[in-house]
């Protein structure tokens, strides 16, 4: 199984509905821990990298570079700039490259999580979204292609579930500290929509692979 340009449009479509209809949910996640507008502004980054069109290029690299200019013009926030970070890493790795294997997705979200590390200066274990994407690129690791979709949307609610009761340790949700057990930290709860909506709105007659 591989995965082309269309592939990229499809999850960016995904992402669009997915940060649409749980924009109210993720502002008040993030209310508890910061400004509370995590969700309008990861709809607003979707809905600017939708806008893309990626029809003019059959190159993965030049794909994820313009997917990741469209995410810089539409935030500046510290999650929006992991954001843009993981797909300037996307586009850094397939460079010049028209299809993908699946089985190199794994590889691929571990050089997203150590480009976030260097980025952000998060460390693994502080509760953040980084900490999400990891426990994603461990269990891809271990799982077929086939069942990619469903083992991320899995390891992303297990990963959002184990960090739950640990405190935040980077970023303004540090300043709550033991305040901040019990609460979800908004980019992991943001990763876990995303992984579910990808496995949720995969159709049944084509492989889950990205």
């Amino acid at each position: 199984m591989t995965i082309a340009v269309p592939d990229i449009q499809h999850a960016v479509q995904r992402a669009q509905a997915c940060f649409s209809a749980a924009e109210t949910e993720l502002n008040a996640a993030d209310a508890k821990l910061g400004d509370g507008d995590t969700g309008g502004m990861l709809k607003r980054l979707a809905d600017g990298v939708a806008e893309v069109d990626l029809s003019a290029t059959d190159d993965l690299g030049a794909a994820f570079m313009n997917l990741a200019k469209a995410a810089s013009a539409s935030t500046g926030s510290s999650l929006g700039t992991l954001v843009m970070t993981a797909l300037m890493s996307l586009s850094k790795a397939t460079r010049g490259q028209t299809t993908l294997p699946a089985e190199r997705i794994p590889e691929l979200i571990a050089g997203i999580c150590a480009a976030m590390l260097a980025r952000g200066g998060a460390a693994i274990g502080d509760k953040t979204v980084i900490d999400g994407l990891q426990a994603v690129a461990d269990a891809l690791g271990a799982a077929e292609p086939s069942t990619y979709r469903a083992t991320a949307a899995r390891a992303a609610q297990e990963a959002l579930e184990t960090f739950r009761d640990r405190p935040n340790r980077i970023g303004r949700a540090r300043l709550y500290g033991e305040k901040s057990r019990g609460l979800d930290d908004p980019g992991m709860l943001a990763l876990s929509k995303f992984c579910s909506a990808l496995a949720a709105n995969e159709p049944a007659e084509k492989p889950a692979t990205l």
